[in-house]
């Protein structure tokens, strides 16, 4: 309903007190300041000044809409000044997200490097699905998001580029009292007969189907479990077993046993995704999660046995 500045122009007619006074000040003529000012008190339904013997004061009307135009006002240049800031690289806030067992050492060792670099922004994490933070990203709701392509790929989004972070192998949750519960590495041919625990299944291609499909098998069960806390609760009463990542290594409750398995094929890739003009902070985290990555993986590549 009202232009920017024309309120702009109200707030200085109104602190000058004069028409001139404000076009003087703002280098426009006394003319195009009455016309402007014409325009606005009739998109407001009314006038807005008393026009007195030597200059202009406010009316009601102008009072009440001189309060809000002030509040716009600062509104706009607190969101221009936030703006600066952070494409400048300095301070303001950055929205990442990442998937669950990135959220369990990964992101987190990232960014309490990126508070000790940056302790002048402000970080907004949101945990969800890869597909959902790359809608996330797509849309600008996040700055940076960490993905993975397991179980079925990498998804993709106009305007979302993303670069490879490192590779996760992928383990087999047993419970201790498993039959091979105690070997170093197993075939996936010798789980042919157990369920697994597994969210997609099915319905799109997984990495679990391809490489039991090579191993020349079809899994006798599958059980749509989601979150870990489930697929470790199950695996725990001997109900299923289930792929892990090793990045997930550290969440294992005791009572489960993670172990190798033959296919070299049987890792996960993560992604870094970053809009196509990124801000300078999201760039600093992304170097800090390179470094928590080399370090993540190479502490949780190990296998975990609970205490018998």
């Amino acid at each position: 309903m009202f232009d920017i500045d024309a309120l702009r122009l109200l707030v200085s007619v109104a602190g000058a007190g004069s028409f001139t006074k404000a076009a003087v000040g703002l280098n426009y003529t006394q003319s195009a300041v009455s016309r402007r000012i014409a325009s606005l008190e009739q998109a407001a339904g009314g006038p807005l000044f008393e026009r007195l013997p030597r200059g202009v004061r406010l009316n009601p009307a102008g009072r009440a809409l001189h309060r809000h135009a002030v509040d716009v006002l600062d509104r706009l240049a607190r969101a221009e000044e936030e703006l600066a800031v952070l494409h400048r690289g300095h301070g303001g806030l950055l929205h990442v997200g990442a998937f669950s067992t990135a959220n369990i050492s990964l992101m987190p060792a990232a960014l309490r490097a990126f508070r000790l670099a940056r302790p002048d922004v402000e970080v907004i994490a949101v945990e969800g699905r890869s597909g959902m933070l790359t809608a996330r990203l797509a849309d600008g709701g996040l700055d940076l998001a960490v993905l993975s392509d397991y179980p079925s790929g990498l998804p993709s989004a106009d305007g979302v580029t993303t670069t490879p972070l490192c590779a996760d192998e992928l383990l087999v949750a047993l419970p201790c009292e498993h039959r091979l519960a105690g070997a170093d590495v197993v075939d996936l041919l010798e789980l042919r007969d157990e369920a697994w625990l597994q969210d997609a299944y099915g319905d799109r291609p997984t990495m679990l189907a391809d490489a039991c499909a090579r191993a020349g098998f079809v899994p006798r069960k599958i059980i749509r479990i989601a979150e870990w806390a489930g697929k470790f609760g199950y695996v725990a009463a001997g109900l299923g077993v289930a792929l892990v990542p090793s990045l997930a290594a550290w969440a294992v409750p005791d009572g489960l046993v993670l172990v190798r398995l033959t296919d070299p094929a049987l890792r996960r890739t993560l992604h870094v995704a970053l809009p196509t003009a990124p801000l300078p902070s999201a760039l600093t985290l992304h170097g800090l999660l390179r470094t928590a990555a080399a370090g993540t993986s190479t502490a949780g590549s190990g296998t975990r046995q609970a205490d018998s």
